[in-house]
């Protein structure tokens, strides 16, 4: 399956376009791409707060275009970029006075 993926440019491509229409709360096609599913399907599982999902998915698309430079194939997931997020916040906090 991997073979008959477009190019990691128009790929990406797609991925902004999905975001924008996303973003604007209009999404007026019917048809999306099985990769376009699932991160549509992972969005949602995430449960983003209403307050804070527009700066959310800035963020990530943000990760997900210089994950795709890097030379990835398929964007990350939201899932995904919140686990990093997550874990460099705590890579960061100091860790708790020992006893």
């Amino acid at each position: 399956m991997q073979d008959s993926l477009p190019d990691s440019d128009a790929v990406l491509a797609q991925f902004n376009r999905l975001i924008q229409e996303l973003l604007r709360g209009n999404m007026h096609r019917n048809t999306f791409r099985p990769w376009e599913v699932e991160l549509l399907l992972d969005i949602e599982s995430c449960n983003l707060r209403e307050s804070s999902k527009r700066e959310t998915l800035r963020r990530y698309q943000k990760a997900v275009q210089r994950h795709m430079e890097k030379g990835a194939r398929l964007p990350l997931k939201l899932s995904e970029y919140m686990d990093a997020v997550k874990a460099k916040r705590a890579a960061q906090s100091p860790a708790p006075a020992a006893p």
